[in-house]
């Protein structure tokens, strides 16, 4: 089996890309090929089957010049014009099957998704592919209503994780961590659907009850520079560290380690982040933007007082959760769809 994926590739490491990843994993520790096309402005020396094109038509280029039997499309955010013309190219690539993992769990809510209809460019380039993955029963109606057929969208939710590797803790960010207690940490891009101000503004708060109290912000984002002097404006600035992006083994390894972590958003969908920490058995604050795995501590949006109580009650609690087991059903899920779609090519071929 040979599997192209089209989408975000770290650095940086967002849920987006950890899906990704541990799709093309997954599918190499069976012995299959699995390339990687990068669609952001972040690049690296083109190494290990990952490719990282400039231009449209170096894109194109791959597409049409790469030796694969699937290709997988990786959607997130708010996806724009480019996004969608390129996913009409690559459903015309010929003799390849197509698969679309849509990631954007706040896309129904947009009014984008509200518009959406069968009779939409969008809803004609969506029913060109093969199969469509989601990650939340909320895409899965709005494909219905975008018209693809009900039996090519299927619900396969971000994949759990197991023990944290062994990553060696930064000398830095052992120190803050070794000097903080609770130690609250947050994952995610520095974009303005996170609303980290709200966690900057309820750290002061909480340590007034919590003295030794500290905050890692661990992603990248536009808002890098913002958030930076918000947190120098602070006479608590140097209980919170503004690390930047973080590789996903330490991600996982500080997920492991925190007190709690927070996922504040003004609009989110399924959070790989949130999917983790439950998975290693650390609790979890976030905003309730209903349809958030069960165990998690939820808080409406925007509420500083909200934040705030939840932190403290979860810093009173007895115990943490009990770490669930390791699971990989999710990524089994996908490579398993993959193995239908090319038994499919066999029938239409015999």
């Amino acid at each position: 089996m040979r599997v192209l994926a089209l989408g975000p590739y770290p650095p940086p490491h967002g849920g987006v890309q950890t899906n990704l990843v541990g799709i093309r994993d997954y599918l190499r520790g069976q012995g299959h090929w699995c390339g990687v096309v990068n669609l952001t402005r972040f690049r690296k020396p083109e190494s290990d089957d990952v490719y990282y094109p400039r231009t449209a038509l170096q894109v194109m280029r791959l597409l049409f010049g790469l030796k694969y039997d699937i290709l997988h499309l990786h959607m997130g955010g708010m996806p724009n014009r480019q996004l969608y013309a390129l996913s009409a190219v690559a459903c015309s690539v010929p003799g390849k099957r197509t698969v679309l993992t849509f990631h954007s769990g706040g896309y129904p809510a947009s009014p984008p998704g509200r518009s959406a209809a069968p009779g939409t460019v969008r809803g004609w380039i969506f029913r060109r592919f093969d199969r469509v993955i989601v990650v939340n029963p909320e895409l899965v109606k709005l494909f219905h209503r975008f018209g693809v057929p009900p039996e090519r969208v299927h619900l396969i939710y971000p994949h759990a994780v197991g023990p944290p590797p062994e990553a060696a803790w930064p000398d830095r960010l052992h120190e803050f961590i070794q000097g903080h207690s609770p130690f609250l940490l947050t994952v995610g891009l520095l974009e303005t659907e996170y609303d980290l101000p709200l966690q900057i503004e309820v750290l002061g708060r909480v340590r007034r009850q919590f003295p030794r109290a500290g905050l890692v912000i661990a992603g990248a984002g536009s808002l890098e520079q913002e958030l930076g002097e918000l947190i120098r404006s602070k006479p608590y600035a140097s209980d919170i560290l503004l690390w930047g992006d973080m590789p996903h083994p330490l991600t996982l390894r500080a997920i492991a380690g925190c007190d709690m972590l927070l996922r504040t958003t003004l609009y989110d969908g399924d959070s790989v982040a949130v999917r983790e920490a439950l998975g290693l058995g650390t609790p979890v604050i976030a905003t309730d933007n209903g349809m958030r795995p069960a165990g998690v501590r939820l808080i409406p949006a925007g509420d500083p007082a909200a934040l705030y109580a939840a932190i403290e009650q979860q810093a009173g609690a007895p115990a943490r959760p009990p770490a669930a087991a390791p699971d990989q059903r999710n990524l089994e899920a996908v490579v398993q769809l993959y193995r239908e779609l090319l038994q499919g090519n066999d029938r239409m071929q015999s």
